[in-house]
């Protein structure tokens, strides 16, 4: 059965693949963004698009969509850092916005798009969602509050929600794909090198206690990612709030991405090391086992190649482009 859904942030990295995936599934698509991140290109044909930012959300959700998928958001981990207020203006605020809209026009179902900055540098991993949440900046926070807001507004209102909270996504879907500026996510960067944009990728620390001594990170299709987010929809139930990490559960260092950019690309990446970032946790990996029971969802893009390749695509396409 088709539905009417509106997906703010929809002409970003991961709005955009969702929006398409919606499309694709025989929905109509309302996507709202400011543009201040996304890209008129990101927008998927066949969507309707409206420039504006949520925190006028008012102006746009009426009793029409049967749910929102909210993207929309600041998410610049070293910006969030000098920039705080950004974040809770932006982030929080917005949402407080976007959640009065929705419930003075009876839109009781959403989807949010939460992060694992919410737990800061866990204790054990994989992570599950019960881990103690800590987070260590601003933009984590952010999430974080609003996970709380969502909480509250589906017990006192009867919203239906589901928040999504992501570990790396990674990889591209057809002409849809990262297009951040700047760019902070390791595989575009190196990607960047292979191009000839980069002289080298920075390897911040080298002495972890991982196996080859650099950072571990779970990395995610945003294929599978936006898959995650067709079943939430239907996962969702009025009243509660369901949180589900997504990730693959399997981890790869910085220095294994680093040599599989090098065989997917077949162009020399020179690394230099640098001291380790503060707050940078030598491994995140994600429990996805809430996700399989809840939601039914099972990634099937694992593996990293396939990842890089994808990514590897849409950067050329991303050349031609210019």
């Amino acid at each position: 059965m088709s539905g009417k859904y509106l997906v703010t942030g929809g002409a970003g990295y991961v709005g955009s693949v969702v929006a398409r995936h919606l499309l694709e599934a025989g929905h109509e698509v309302v996507v709202l963004d400011n543009l201040s991140t996304g890209f008129r290109q990101g927008v998927p044909a066949g969507a309707s698009f409206v420039e504006g930012d949520i925190r006028d959300a008012a102006k746009w959700v009426d009793s029409s969509f049967d749910a929102v998928l909210h993207f929309a958001a600041s998410s610049q981990v070293g910006e969030s850092v000098v920039k705080p207020e950004k974040y809770w203006e932006n982030n929080v605020g917005g949402t407080m916005a976007l959640l009065a809209a929705m419930r003075e026009a009876g839109v009781r179902k959403l989807v949010f798009s939460s992060t694992a900055a919410t737990y800061g540098e866990p204790e054990q991993v994989p992570i599950v969602e019960t881990a103690p949440t800590r987070p260590t900046n601003p933009y984590g926070a952010s999430k974080l509050a609003v996970d709380h807001m969502i909480t509250g507004e589906a017990a006192a209102h009867g919203l239906g929600a589901v928040s999504l909270r992501y570990f790396n996504v990674a990889g591209a879907y057809g002409t849809y794909g990262e297009r951040h500026a700047p760019e902070s996510h390791l595989i575009p960067l190196i990607l960047q090198v292979a191009q000839g944009h980069r002289n080298a990728i920075s390897v911040f620390g080298d002495d972890y206690p991982t196996p080859d001594g650099t950072c571990v990170r779970d990395y995610i299709h945003v294929a599978d990612l936006a898959e995650a987010h067709l079943l939430a929809l239907k996962a969702a139930v009025p009243g509660e709030h369901l949180i589900c990490n997504l990730g693959n559960g399997n981890g790869f260092s910085v220095r294994e991405v680093v040599e599989t950019v090098r065989q997917v690309t077949g162009h020399p990446v020179p690394e230099v090391v640098a001291p380790r970032r503060a707050g940078d946790p030598a491994v995140l990996v994600a429990s996805a086992a809430a996700a399989r029971e809840k939601l039914g969802w099972n990634p099937s893009r694992a593996d990293l190649a396939g990842i890089v390749a994808d990514a590897w695509e849409f950067a050329q396409h991303i050349a031609r482009e210019r």
